[in-house]
């Protein structure tokens, strides 16, 4: 199969491939995500198939606007309507439970909930108000790799795999949306993100948990991200909780670093083995998945050490993606 990019101006030869059952990656300001129509079975079923994952995970409904999510949710209680006020086009998840029959189990992975999310991105905005149906949208990326912040990611693994790529540039935010459960009472963040759970906490005006738990194998995780490994190159990754320990690290030419600008600068490694995240944690950010994606393109690297950050909330959604492509290794 061929993969075609399309710019803006292609845009309604995107939107036929989808009406087909073709599957279109397409930008939001967190990371790709790749685009099927949510309503059809068979379309959905090639995303797990493109991606390499597991069917039982599920998948994220992604809709131009509040309207087009409403006929798939069971109800839309008021603290949605809050949220959704508040924080859409955004990047916040809303997970709510699924109107009986609206969506394909396979969209679903067999719950009766669903995750929605409206990207703040005017060319997938566009994508989906012409499509006039909502599509999936988890990222657009090889199961467990990191994700895509780039059109060029994108067709790096999903070559011949899917009909298109809709090309909006490098990604904003860099890293994936939060996801909040609205479902149960009080809310839980599933997954963190840009948006943390104390700014959800003051526009409910409630309290609200953060899931710290682990999905058993014999569990159907209730979000994407929270069962299976994620976000990991080949080489193994370490996380370096303090920024002094870099010094202490045995450094050789196999040996890959991700910091910030004013750590790396003196570390003992080659230029090419360095990838810098930026000055703060805003741009680590943004950074993360790419540094990643720089080192999985390199064979002769076989570790790669990661600077940690400690800065509460702020840092969760950082954290909670650099943990699992480390798989828990820490130095």
């Amino acid at each position: 199969m061929e993969t075609k990019i399309f710019k803006r101006e292609q845009l309604d030869e995107a939107v036929s491939l989808l009406r087909e059952g073709e599957l279109v990656a397409f930008p939001t300001e967190t990371v790709y995500g790749l685009g099927a129509l949510a309503t059809r079975d068979d379309s959905v079923k090639k995303v797990y198939a493109a991606k390499g994952r597991p069917s039982d995970n599920p998948l994220i409904v992604t809709v131009a606007d509040e309207a087009m999510m409403r006929p798939y949710a069971k109800e839309v209680p008021e603290r949605a309507e809050k949220l959704i006020k508040h924080f859409w086009p955004g990047p916040l998840t809303i997970l709510l439970l699924a109107k009986e029959g609206a969506l394909p189990e396979s969209a679903t992975g067999g719950l009766p909930t669903v995750a929605f999310r409206c990207p703040d991105d005017q060319l997938t905005h566009d994508l989906i108000a012409k499509l006039g149906y909502p599509i999936v949208g988890p990222s657009a990326n090889t199961s467990t790799k990191p994700s895509p912040t780039t059109a060029q990611h994108v067709y790096h693994d999903l070559k011949g795999k899917i009909a298109g790529i809709v090309d909006g540039g490098e990604t904003e935010v860099g890293l994936e949306s939060t996801i909040v459960d609205l479902s149960v009472n009080p809310a839980v963040v599933l997954r963190p993100g840009k948006i943390t759970p104390e700014e959800i906490s003051q526009v409910l005006g409630e309290e609200v948990l953060i899931n710290r738990g682990h999905v058993s194998d014999k569990d159907v995780p209730k979000a994407p991200g929270m069962k299976y490994r994620h976000y990991a190159p080949s080489a193994q990754v370490y996380v370096v909780d303090q920024a002094e320990t870099f010094a202490k690290l045995d450094l050789d030419v196999s040996c890959g670093v991700m910091a910030t600008s004013d750590l790396l600068e003196n570390l003992p490694v080659p230029e090419e083995n360095k990838f810098n995240l930026g000055k703060n944690l805003t741009e680590a950010d943004h950074n993360l998945f790419a540094g990643l994606r720089y080192f999985d393109d390199r064979p002769e690297i076989k570790s790669i050490y990661v600077e940690g950050f400690d800065q509460g909330e702020e840092s969760l959604a950082y954290m909670n993606r650099l943990n699992k492509a480390a798989g828990g290794h820490h130095v």
